[in-house]
């Protein structure tokens, strides 16, 4: 008999109750917009002759004190006919965080801060902020493995979807933020969220990258590196054409410039996208830092990676083909690392690069401590050994030893490996042609870039196409006062993200 007068029934947001038209005008709007996003879900429950009506963000609120503090309570005295109006909640649930309100903006931020919100059917009004939040608990063992960094926090994601979406619910605190889900994976049925600022991305980004996820026919989805090779531009490239990250900081900037983040349940990696070339070489550090130490180590990476593209390259072509390139006092010592080594520069360079990839994968199999030990001994004892055994020249482990070191120096692992590859095909073109070749292999990856394009964006933009307005952060990192607007090339519907204003100083010398 409780079951009959008694009815549960979860359901998505956007199937709210259809009595709204008595509501204020900017609760319904500002529900219309939380009904965008998946995870946000509305219970009915009928008691008695009341109707009663509980919103909230499963991301956010802790769903077993939900259940166990409001749900058995209220089933538990489902015949009582003594529930008329919304205050009576706080004799009959065990939560002392029962705050009355009809304040919009304090409903907004407690419902984005981990309440539920509570209304009867005929007092729209009035509603009961219940407190449910779970955040507290998101914070564990989450910290960043691969893009550490020492000024920042070091909040990362876990392989949860859940706990994803709540944390970064927590540092964007807007009910514009929108969460779509949809299910990718005829076996695994995995789900895979959509993520951006309503208002702020373009929404021609958000439908494609909708309608390529949801054109996906495949088995089992395992990781969210899965969704980046399919929905990418171009499969046919070494590149990364979206930015993979672990880091919270780095998907909360995404969102703010404009961009769309993906993630799927079970893996701790979020995509972003529309990225282009320099999203790679960007670090959080650099806006953590002072606008000119945060420039300064971004002209450092960007500088260590076209070094490391091309310095073994350039060995191979000089000590080949340009013999007279060489300064007469550094001649002489070269000459002398080289005279025991009884190969050709090429097989020389392949011999340590080749040396130096399995020492790194060996080291990123095994365990931490072993793999760190393995890649310090090993990188010392081979080195010494193969010198001392004539196989290659001091000059070339010094080389390739820099460029090992160089390639690392982009934040996102995807383009280090991208660099890493890349080596290869410019050491065989010097190897053949010289100087010559090295130029026609970086005409080549030039052609290949500007041909590249993510989500339809070039990959090179602010370069090709020229955007002046948008260089500003690219090979520097401005001051403040001058990033308060998200890049034009994006397109987002609202191009200000603040009003930089000058700070007022005053000189207390002059105070008595």
């Amino acid at each position: 008999m409780v079951k009959n007068t008694f009815t549960y029934n979860a359901i998505r947001g956007n199937d709210m109750a259809d009595n709204q038209k008595t509501e204020p005008r900017d609760m319904t709007q500002f529900l219309k917009q939380l009904k965008q996003s998946s995870d946000f879900k509305t219970i009915q429950l009928s008691i008695g002759d009341k109707q009663l009506s509980i919103s909230y963000f499963k991301t956010l609120i802790d769903e077993k004190l939900l259940q166990s503090h409001v749900i058995l309570p209220l089933q538990e005295r489902a015949l009582d006919l003594d529930f008329r109006q919304l205050e009576d909640l706080k004799t009959w649930i065990p939560i002392e965080d029962i705050e009355m309100t009809g304040q919009v903006e304090s409903i907004q931020a407690k419902l984005l801060k981990g309440c539920a919100v509570a209304t009867l059917d005929k007092e729209f009004c009035k509603y009961a902020l219940i407190e449910l939040a779970s955040i507290e608990g998101l914070r564990k063992n989450n910290d960043t493995e691969n893009e550490f960094s020492v000024v920042g926090p070091k909040v990362g994601f876990v392989e949860s979807i859940d706990t994803n979406i709540g944390l970064l619910r927590a540092q964007i605190n807007i009910p514009t933020l929108v969460v779509k889900e949809i299910l990718v994976g005829t076996t695994s049925k995995t789900r895979v969220a959509i993520i951006y600022i309503d208002g702020v991305t373009n929404k021609r980004n958000v439908k494609t990258v909708e309608q390529r996820l949801e054109q996906i026919d495949y088995d089992v989805i395992f990781d969210t590196s899965q969704l980046d090779q399919f929905i990418s531009d171009n499969s046919l490239t070494p590149f990364p054409l979206f930015l993979s990250t672990e880091r919270r900081d780095r998907v909360v900037y995404a969102l703010i410039t404009g961009q769309v983040a993906v993630v799927s349940d079970g893996s701790p990696y979020f995509i972003t996208g529309p990225s282009t070339l320099f999203d790679f070489f960007l670090s959080p550090e650099d806006y953590y830092l002072p606008w000119i130490l945060g420039s300064f180590f971004r002209m450092i990476r960007i500088f260590g990676v076209i070094f490391s593209l091309f310095a073994t390259s350039m060995y191979i072509a000089i000590t080949t083909f340009h013999y007279e390139v060489i300064p007469r006092d550094l001649l002489e010592p070269l000459i002398f690392s080289r005279r025991n080594v009884p190969f050709p520069p090429l097989l020389e360079v392949l011999f340590l690069e080749i040396t130096i990839e399995f020492l790194r994968e060996a080291g990123a199999r095994l365990p931490t401590k072993i793999g760190q030990t393995l890649g310090i001994v090993g990188g010392i004892v081979i080195g010494q050994a193969t010198v001392l055994a004539g196989l290659t020249s001091n000059i070339l482990v010094i080389i390739v030893a820099f460029s090992a070191l160089a390639s690392f120096a982009t934040p996102i692992y995807k383009m280090s490996n991208a660099i890493r590859f890349l080596r290869f095909p410019m050491i065989f073109a010097s190897s053949i042609w010289g100087a010559l070749g090295l130029f026609i292999g970086i005409g080549f990856l030039l052609v290949h870039l500007t041909r590249l394009t993510s989500l339809g964006m070039p990959y090179l933009v602010p370069i090709h196409p020229l955007r002046v307005r948008d260089l500003k952060d690219s090979f520097i990192r401005p001051s403040y006062q001058f990033t308060n607007k998200r890049p034009s090339y994006l397109r987002p519907d609202s191009s200000v993200k603040y009003k930089p204003g000058k700070v007022k100083r005053k000189n207390d010398l002059d105070r008595e």
